[in-house]
């Protein structure tokens, strides 16, 4: 689905998506995951992402984080094309951008909270790293962790580590893939609910995938997801 345009919307936009598919290459042909997807976020919108497995949420994600490219269709981050972008380039235009949470933390094993916190600020070539690091760890209730190897915190705790390394950078556009799928209630409540403060205090867009139903109803927009199109979008912004 191609969406109407017009051109004083573009920079008012922090994530758009045109006529967007993916295929995928198998053994009996290409497989097609997504198709004919078309969706425009506004800066400061909190949007979950939901649907039944295999649907194509989390392929979604990525292609809106250009860990992926689109077989079909085109995906703008912030009025600016993904299309043509090399690997490296698509690397520093994600710097500062785009802050992404993975299910699975991702995490440098060998390095401590604080340093896990501090690469992508030394990528961005921030003075201060290593001090801004450490105050959103605070702000994350993990002062008292800043030392600690990944091995050495509870799943709670890494998942809040990740969390504070995507919002350190302080990216307009943060995408959350199931940040709380691999936590016990509690813990998953609390890095939830700190996901959904940060974002409000700093302003930014928030794409949450997610098959919490109550953890949606807290973005305010709902995209669902079948047969990898889009099958409602309730709440979006006007």
């Amino acid at each position: 689905m191609t969406l109407p345009r017009e051109e004083e919307t573009a920079a008012a936009e922090a994530l758009r998506l045109d006529g967007v598919g993916f295929d995928a290459a198998t053994d009996a042909g290409a497989l097609t995951i997504l198709d004919d997807i078309g969706l425009a976020i506004k800066p400061g919108e909190r949007v979950a992402v939901l649907g039944p497995s295999g649907s194509g949420k989390s392929t979604l994600m990525m292609l809106m984080a250009g860990l992926e490219r689109p077989t079909r269709g085109r995906v703008c981050v912030g009025g600016e094309s993904l299309d043509g972008l090399s690997e490296d380039e698509m690397a520093v235009f994600r710097r500062g951008r785009v802050g992404i949470v993975f299910q699975a933390f991702h995490l440098i094993p060998t390095l401590s909270a604080l340093d896990n916190v501090a690469v992508p600020l030394d990528l961005a070539g921030v003075a201060d790293s290593r001090a801004r690091a450490a105050e959103v760890l605070a702000a994350v209730g993990l002062s008292r962790r800043l030392g600690h190897l990944p091995s050495k915190l509870s799943g709670g705790e890494q998942q809040r580590v990740a969390l504070a390394r995507a919002l350190a950078p302080r990216p307009g556009l943060l995408l959350a893939d199931e940040p709380t799928g691999n936590l016990d209630h509690d813990s998953g409540e609390a890095v939830a609910e700190l996901m959904l403060s940060a974002c409000g205090a700093d302003g930014a867009t928030l794409v949450l995938i997610t098959h919490d139903e109550a953890l949606a109803a807290r973005c305010g927009r709902i995209v669902r997801l079948r047969d990898g199109r889009v099958e409602s979008d309730t709440g979006r912004a006007a």
